[in-house]
């Protein structure tokens, strides 16, 4: 279906970008946070606490900004296998660990050095679900997509 090598980065971004989102939700829901409030969080890794006062478009901003970041991550790891090629070799490996990565350097560098109003914390509920979705549902489909847009290439 997606013959191109990127087309098939991009779909596994996307598919990291909606199991990521879906969890973020539905544990956020679960504590009693509406959709419309996560998104905005997301938000205000840009805009600061101002995010929170825009309404749905700045959650629908959110949303935006969440993609972009799956699909930056998967890009980033496409381009990490053309020098590192053994990461294509095991992708649930790599996956599980690229997963690892991207857990920290959102919550321990981009985060903290964004506009996000809040101080960053790591209640073990959170830590536990964020780290097993970071590993299983963002990195290992990102590795998958990158192996088989490798595959394309030859």
């Amino acid at each position: 279906m997606f013959r191109s090598p990127l087309a098939k980065v991009l779909v596994g971004g996307l598919i990291a970008g909606v199991l990521d989102i879906t969890y973020a939700i539905s544990f956020s829901a679960w504590h009693g946070v509406a959709p419309t409030r996560l998104l905005q969080v997301v938000a205000s890794g840009l805009l600061g606490a101002p995010a929170f006062a825009g309404g749905v478009p700045i959650a629908a901003l959110g949303l935006a900004l969440h993609f972009c970041i799956a699909l930056a991550w998967a890009l980033l790891f496409y381009a990490a296998t053309k020098w590192l090629p053994a990461l294509i070799r095991r992708p649930l490996i790599s996956g599980v660990g690229y997963g690892l990565f991207i857990y920290a350097m959102m919550n321990l560098v981009v985060l903290p050095l964004s506009a996000f109003p809040r101080k960053v914390t790591f209640p073990l509920p959170a830590l536990i679900t964020g780290l097993l979705v970071h590993m299983f549902c963002i990195g290992v489909p990102i590795a998958f997509a990158a192996r088989s847009a490798r595959a394309a290439k030859i």
